[in-house]
């Protein structure tokens, strides 16, 4: 991935701040839609092979709401887990086309991890991290003025879309 190779021997932090393009109770994508599936032909596949990303456009439909991910990550994260699960999570979605909208699924991920499969089952049941959640949603939305995925903000720059590691590593720099 260009971020982690632009962040490779540098003294950079990395903090993942969850987003949801279509939150709970908005009609999620669906794989079969003709439209969706030539955006990802014209556009997401190409730049993807571009990066060296392996990516499917996931068969799950309609894709999942991904509240209760999110709110695993705010538990990973406390544990020191964030990123990890997050990577997890991601390739599960868009690599093995799994179900990320299941606890059950999330839990076997988390316990993939290192978390503790019990207590992250638990806090997701009981919706522990839910208002967590939604302050950074919050964050995202109304302070961040986040409107699309992916979006960096790399000291007080902002882009949004993907970008080459050699244009992350020159923002990088820019702002140190």
């Amino acid at each position: 991935m260009p971020l982690q190779e632009a962040i490779k021997d540098k003294d950079v932090e990395v903090e993942w701040m969850p987003f949801e393009l279509r939150p709970y109770p908005n009609e999620t994508l669906r794989p079969e839609d003709n439209y969706l599936q030539s955006t990802w032909k014209q556009s997401v596949y190409p730049m993807a092979e571009r990066m060296g990303i392996d990516i499917v456009l996931p068969g799950v439909s309609p894709q999942p709401h991904t509240h209760l991910a999110f709110e695993g990550y705010q538990y990973a994260k406390e544990m020191g887990k964030g990123n990890v699960y997050n990577d997890r999570v991601l390739r599960a979605f868009f690599q093995e086309e799994q179900d990320i909208g299941k606890i059950e699924v999330l839990t076997q991920l988390a316990e993939e991890v290192g978390l503790n499969k019990n207590k992250y089952q638990e806090v997701l049941e009981a919706r522990t991290y839910k208002e967590k959640h939604q302050k950074a949603l919050k964050h995202g939305y109304q302070e961040a003025n986040i409107t699309a995925v992916p979006t960096f903000i790399i000291g007080k720059t902002t882009i949004t879309g993907m970008r080459s590691k050699e244009a992350l590593e020159h923002i990088i720099e820019q702002e140190r």
